[in-house]
């Protein structure tokens, strides 16, 4: 049995399985023991949790259950001193409505939806409480880059 399971832990070239590295991984485990009953979510929320953590270098970043969305949801900070996010990771094949973009901006805090695709491909979209007021139309002539470079600085 013994020899089994160390068969699965490699890969064909003899190297560790990088899937093994996930499912021992403390964070992953923490999510499990969440229950949240849908492991594709689950794999969904640690890799959205890998992400943020490790290529974003966010702070504090926690899961949490959403037992109306029977989902993990995370909440860290951007930067020390920003205030905290809540992330719903969220695997293609599930529906989004407005419901459940409700339940999660009702925790008060500002909301990142996640979309999780099968290749693990990553798309992050902010929501907010009400509607944010566009900027005004470019100019003719005006630079649209720069128009969004210091939109986004701003906003920060």
């Amino acid at each position: 049995m013994a020899e089994a399971s160390h068969a699965a832990d490699v890969d064909a070239l003899g190297e560790p399985s990088p899937l093994v590295g996930i499912l021992r991984h403390p964070m992953y485990q923490e999510m499990l023991s969440l229950d949240v009953g849908d492991s594709a979510q689950v794999h969904a929320a640690f890799l959205v949790y890998m992400d943020l953590v490790e290529a974003r270098q966010w702070k504090e970043v926690s899961a949490a259950k959403c037992p109306e969305l029977q989902s993990v949801l995370l909440e860290g900070r951007e930067k020390d001193d920003a205030p905290r996010h809540t992330v719903l990771p969220l695997p293609v094949h599930r529906s989004l409505s407005h419901r459940s973009v409700r339940v999660v901006l009702d925790r008060g805090f500002p909301m990142l939806l996640c979309a999780v695709a099968s290749d693990s491909s990553l798309v992050y979209q902010r929501f907010t409480d009400g509607l944010v007021t566009p900027d005004p139309p470019a100019e003719p002539g005006q630079d649209r880059g720069r128009r969004q470079h210091r939109k986004r600085h701003h906003q920060r």
